[in-house]
């Protein structure tokens, strides 16, 4: 990590808490909040990779509200909540720990930018309702591409922007799938496993791994 240029960040379930939107109305949902957020994300990402393959793209704002509708469906959710939902969801909360760690990295004169699924207003409005206007150069989204992450036209876009090599990259993610795609491409990962979760078999292992984004000080 020596040699690293810019520091690179992936959005939704790393910085973001994917979950935060439906734990805001776990008393409406009840007991099965968790388990319709954990549902909705997993359908997200899945309409992301099969509108990837089948070239019928659709933005990420447009993916989510077609995740939702089917997760709601699944788990007999009234549909008087879809608005708050996707209220919510535009203004989700940052991890704990992002700010502080943030701000630090920031002090180091890093390139510091987000590389997401998200749509540039939906990263927008993300980085704004949580105070972090200032800390980032730049905020790239998929939509400069028209295709999804894993997809290597994605984890070229900062590359062709700032003029660097790939190895000049480190490359944050908590999603597996996300830290194979890049590593695979040719950055420094470094794996953000809050969960304990298992690592995927995508004929990559992450370079590093870290409980929180607070360990990244020890490796940058």
């Amino acid at each position: 990590m020596k040699n690293v240029k810019a520091i690179i960040f992936d959005a939704y379930g790393t910085l973001f808490d994917v979950n935060s939107a439906a734990e805001k109305c776990k008393g409406k949902i009840g007991d099965k909040w968790e388990s319709f957020a954990n549902y909705w994300r997993t359908t997200q990402l899945e309409y992301t990779w099969l509108r990837s393959l089948m070239n019928r793209h659709k933005d990420f704002w447009q993916v989510t509200e077609d995740s939702l509708d089917k997760s709601m469906k699944a788990f007999k959710i009234d549909i008087s909540m879809r608005s708050e939902l996707l209220d919510l969801y535009k203004i989700l909360s940052t991890f704990p720990e992002v700010k502080e760690v943030l701000n630090s990295l920031k002090e180091k004169n890093y390139k510091l930018a987000i590389l997401s699924n998200g749509t540039p207003a939906l990263l927008n409005q993300l980085v704004k309702s949580n105070n972090l206007d200032s800390i980032f150069d730049d905020i790239f989204s998929i939509e400069e591409v028209g295709i999804f992450k894993p997809s290597s036209k994605v984890y070229d876009i900062p590359i062709k922007k700032y003029q660097i090599q790939k190895n000049d990259v480190a490359f944050l993610s908590a999603n597996t799938w996300d830290i194979s795609g890049g590593g695979n491409y040719g950055y420094n990962t470094i794996w953000l496993n809050r969960n304990n979760n298992t690592f995927d078999n995508l004929d990559y292992k992450p370079q590093n791994q870290v409980k929180d984004l607070s360990e990244l000080l020890d490796i940058i």
